[in-house]
């Protein structure tokens, strides 16, 4: 048995620094059924407790391990209507792949690299594995947002034999896997195949309807569902309230990345959303969003891409795997430093970023060490193009326009963690909403746990 895990076959870091293709190429079959044979077959496996929305993971594993494709993505999908997805931009290192047995001495089984192997097969099959759904109970639900969160509990609700409505806010489907990650990390016609499998259970999609506006929570009540759940992430992006924010130049990640994900700026002019990226571009954060937005700088022609976080490396909240493959391709990191002013020329136009040096003092909530100002340590980054990547947080539309839901002083909708239910009747929540930005199977993990909670709310006693 190898000590490492099958490596993952990859484009070249410098043709791939130029390109919007996918960086990860998948496993062969027998690259799969190698890294599956690693597995331990554990009698107390950990790994399914580690996962969020609790795959039988040894069991698909043995599947892929003999060989039975097909066994094995029917055993995924029993509980993860979104395999393909998850395969790719799931943190498995923090969770499932932590607790795995064979990690305590070797390198851990590379499930996610399975998981995405199998959902890819099904994929070149053409023969779709459509879950089975319980015969129709008569009640409605309205799920708000699309993301992985509101997809996975419209995906469970449906498969119980409810009849279930999504309600999204922008023009296709899919929240943030769609306008958030970008199309080298998750192509987004794998997040299309995975909302068509929904479909094909009956889940309806509206899109362009913003609840809030076009209508409301009570609205939608009143419309004949018999309950509600939001899913509607954590999209509020947020500044760093320095002076010269306001400078052309200056982007938050959410704008940089919408326009790059949803809008296709990176194929201009065939669709028509430009985006101006300069040589030399600075992204200021240090978690997914930071890395997708560096390399997605670099890939717009930027001679010269610089992360600029506050802490050390050893801190970063991002993958490795995503920080590697930055470094692979380029970018470069600014640690222990921290914007505290952007310079700009007299037509507006960013020009440099004013910085200050830090150092790590006690650890502060997140269990990190503080960042904390060295007096009189300043610089000066000369750049063109800055993007904001240090954290979003709730968009108040919802909850401003719902009566009786309670929110927390951040703005969060306030849900019971097990179940989703909230202060209003009828109403569930989960995934950033309520926690504040966490991972996409983290949101799905919520979405199912609601989904449940929802069918026991909607089942005569």
């Amino acid at each position: 048995m190898s000590k490492t895990k099958t490596p993952m076959p990859k484009q070249d870091p410098v043709k791939r620094a130029r390109n919007f293709d996918e960086v990860a190429l998948g496993y062969s079959p027998e690259q799969a059924i190698e890294e599956a044979n690693r597995c331990l077959k554990c009698k107390n496996p950990k790994c399914i407790a580690g996962c969020p929305v609790e795959i039988d993971i040894p069991a698909f594993i043995g599947s892929i391990s003999e060989g039975n494709f097909r066994e094995a993505i029917v055993k995924v999908k029993d509980k993860n209507v979104l395999p393909a997805i998850c395969g790719r931009v799931c943190p498995q290192e923090t969770q499932c792949e932590e607790v795995c047995i064979l990690g305590r001495r070797r390198d851990p089984v590379a499930i996610g690299r399975l998981e995405r192997f199998v959902a890819d097969w099904e994929a070149d099959t053409d023969e779709v594995c459509i879950p089975d759904c319980a015969p129709p109970t008569g009640k409605r639900v309205a799920v708000v947002g699309s993301g992985p969160a509101g997809l996975t509990a419209a995906g469970d609700l449906a498969r119980r034999g409810h009849e279930v409505t999504i309600f999204e806010a922008l023009h296709k489907p899919g929240g943030v896997l769609v306008y958030g990650i970008p199309e080298f990390r998750l192509p987004k016609a794998i997040v299309e195949r995975e909302i068509e499998t929904l479909k094909c259970l009956g889940v309806e999609v509206r899109t362009d309807y913003i609840v809030g506006r076009t209508g409301s929570i009570d609205e939608l009540i009143g419309s004949g569902y018999d309950a509600v759940f939001i899913g509607t992430g954590a999209g509020l992006p947020k500044f760093l309230g320095v002076p010269g924010e306001n400078l052309s130049g200056v982007f938050s990640a959410n704008e940089f990345l919408t326009r790059t994900n949803l809008m296709k700026a990176y194929r201009f002019p065939e669709y028509d959303t430009p985006i101006k990226v300069g040589k030399r571009v600075a992204v200021i954060g240090g978690g997914n969003v930071t890395m997708d937005s560096a390399r997605s700088a670099l890939r717009y022609g930027a001679d010269e891409v610089t992360v600029v976080y506050r802490r050390s490396r050893a801190e970063m909240p991002a993958r490795l795997e995503e920080v590697e493959n930055a470094e692979e391709e380029g970018v470069k990191f600014e640690f222990l430093s921290a914007p505290v002013g952007f310079v700009g020329d007299d037509r507006g136009r960013l020009t440099g970023m004013e910085c200050i040096r830090m150092e790590l003092g006690e650890p502060d909530e997140s269990g990190r060490r503080r960042p904390v100002p060295i007096p009189d340590s300043n610089f000066t980054l000369d750049i063109d193009t800055v993007v904001i990547a240090i954290g979003q947080g709730a968009n108040p539309l919802v909850s401003s326009t719902t009566k009786d839901l309670k929110v927390n002083k951040w703005g969060y909708i306030m849900a019971d963690p097990e179940t989703g239910k909230t202060s209003k009747d009828g109403v569930f929540a989960g995934g950033d909403i309520v926690t504040g930005e966490a991972t996409v199977i983290a949101a799905m993990g919520a979405g199912r746990k609601a989904a449940t909670a929802i069918h026991e709310y909607l089942s005569p006693a």
